[in-house]
């Protein structure tokens, strides 16, 4: 695995850890109406969406290895394609909470 992936990956795992620390101490600090909810569920989506695309961008080229060598993979090499998806079903669940 490349180091600088490695890195870049650490770093933006830490500020949003930051960010996440920080919001709940903003949105208590003062009244703003209910935004925080919609931006919290935004970022949920967003992050989850994003996590999504990641890991089936290395689960379809492998999805695609597998079934060049054997065709009769079909089955599998769909339904591990279609697993990341479910995380982005789960990252809108707080849009309709």
């Amino acid at each position: 695995m490349n180091t600088n992936i490695v890195k870049m990956s650490l770093r933006a795992l830490i500020v949003l850890m930051g960010i996440t620390m920080l919001a709940p101490g903003v949105l208590a600090a003062g009244d703003y109406d209910g935004w925080g909810k919609y931006m919290g569920s935004g970022i949920a989506l967003g992050l989850a969406g994003l996590g999504a695309g990641i890991s089936q961008g290395s689960i379809g080229s492998a999805a695609v290895g597998m079934l060049a060598e054997d065709g009769s993979k079909f089955g599998p090499a769909l339904i591990f394609t279609a697993l990341p998806e479910s995380i982005v079903i789960l990252g809108a669940l707080p849009l309709f909470l």
